[in-house]
């Protein structure tokens, strides 16, 4: 009899080897090669039967919209499109701690008292660490149906005998209307050899339970834990495999937390929500803009207001910026929620083109609130803060900015700036720095255009020492 060939799979990457080696060559990962049962005994690969004809249809077909279930968190339902779509399949990542299994036993929670049934397995925690978890959070009388199993085999066929209800949900022998896995790595298939969390491991799982959902009609919630990197972990097929991918993103030492869609079938991608973290749970934030802005100081240099866009919200952060003395031979560049690369184009951009040096200068750039910024149009306000700080002198009061600039020097248009400055005028905001050739706006706001970069560089220059800005 043949000895089976050897296969040797990336747990990055899911790329196959023949033979072990330290390193992948498909993704450069090191120590990442992990031995794994070959799909099949057949040397070559199993033959295909002959198959069945499908039937083929035209575009112009008429669909109706997909129904929707509203969970009751209105931030949860913006991000998702206005609600979950039976039959569908989410991917929620983040940190550890950050709160992603608080957020989806709100969310089946509160899908649970409406009359939803709910099924909520854990492969990380007993019953009795999540039932803590749901007196802390108000709902220890919700009726969500527990286990704590990590089985594959053993939920599959639970899920498939149904769940007797109780209170509303009383429907003998139902199938799940909701099922939360949490978390995804943590679940195995006894007909694999590989160890839970690989990529082969966690690519059968996904794919029956992904199966399972979408034969029942069933919304999947999947949790997944992500890498040092900030990507879920697993393979990077595990995430075309879902509808919609939601990342879960804050700081440990902030109260906020930001869920933003990075994919979603069923609605816009790149839409966030805002919760705030507190002893009682995950409570929504319906106004983050304000939030965010709440304890600035109009009189401090080195802040500027960048209004900016998340999806379809308009949402106003204060970018922080403080430039001192380098004792340093190289100076420091240090920056939080927003892109080292940026900064460093950003700062050559205000030296090459607008005479604005920071030789010798130590620059630290942070987003408040713990926010991460990922638009091009938040250049204007950081040259704003950079030029500030250096210069001394604070931004002119109740100002926004935005704006993306070029390598040339040059301030370019950015999209939605209607909503942009409706939001800063809701919020109090009498000026508004732009790209010039911006069509005229009837918020009331007083608009500055500037075309080029150097144009920024006069408005913090102090009145009775002109030209300190750029002499910095």
């Amino acid at each position: 009899m043949a000895r089976n060939a050897e296969q040797f799979v990336c747990q990055t990457c899911g790329a196959s080897h023949n033979k072990w080696s330290g390193k992948c060559d498909a993704c450069g990962g090191w120590n990442t090669l992990v031995e794994e049962a070959p799909l099949n005994n057949t040397p070559g690969g199993a033959r295909l039967g002959k198959g069945r004809a499908i039937k083929l249809t035209t575009l112009d077909g008429s669909a109706p919209e997909p129904p929707r279930i509203p969970v009751g968190i209105s931030e949860l339902d913006r991000v998702t499109g206005a609600g979950l779509v039976p039959g569908s399949a989410l991917l929620i990542g983040g940190d550890p701690g950050i709160g992603k299994s608080t957020l989806v036993l709100q969310a089946v929670g509160a899908l649970a008292k409406s009359g939803v049934v709910c099924a909520y397995i854990s492969g990380e925690e007993s019953v009795d660490q999540v039932r803590m978890r749901a007196r802390r959070l108000g709902l220890a009388g919700a009726p969500v149906h527990l286990a704590s199993e990590t089985n594959l085999r053993d939920i599959i066929a639970t899920l498939e005998a149904g769940i007797n209800g109780t209170g509303k949900n009383k429907k003998s022998g139902a199938s799940p209307g909701v099922l939360v896995i949490d978390s995804i790595q943590t679940m195995y298939a006894d007909n694999l050899e590989s160890a839970p969390g690989s990529v082969a491991q966690v690519r059968a799982c996904a794919q029956a339970l992904i199966t399972f959902a979408k034969s029942r009609g069933a919304v999947l919630l999947l949790v997944g834990h992500v890498t040092k990197d900030g990507q879920i972990a697993g393979p990077r097929v595990l995430e075309h495999m879902v509808d919609t991918v939601l990342y879960f993103e804050g700081e440990r030492g902030h109260q906020f937390r930001i869920l933003r869609s990075v994919k979603n079938r069923f609605g816009a991608t790149d839409e966030i929500g805002v919760f705030e973290m507190t002893d009682g749970g995950l409570n929504e934030v319906p106004n983050p803009s304000a939030l965010f802005l709440g304890d600035r100081e109009n009189s401090v240099s080195g802040a500027a207001v960048f209004a900016g866009m998340e999806g379809t919200r308009p949402l106003l952060v204060e970018i922080q910026a403080l430039v001192a003395a380098s004792p340093l031979a190289t100076p420091r560049r240090a920056v939080v929620g927003w892109d080292s690369g940026r900064l460093a184009m950003v700062l050559a951009v205000l030296d090459a083109r607008c005479g604005v040096s920071f030789a010798g200068k130590d620059v630290y750039l942070n987003v408040a609130g713990g926010m991460r910024v990922l638009e091009p149009a938040a250049d204007l306000a950081v040259a704003a803060a950079l030029v500030s700080s250096l210069a001394d002198v604070p931004v002119p009061p109740e100002t926004i900015l935005f704006g993306e600039a070029s390598l040339a020097g040059e301030v370019r248009q950015v999209g939605q700036a209607d909503a942009r400055l409706k939001e800063a005028a809701k919020l109090g905001f009498k000026r508004a720095i732009v790209p010039a050739g911006m069509a005229a706006s009837d918020t009331g706001l007083d608009i500055t255009s500037i075309s080029q970069l150097k144009d920024l560089v006069p408005l913090f220059a102090a009145d009775d020492q002109p030209g300190q800005a750029a002499a910095g």
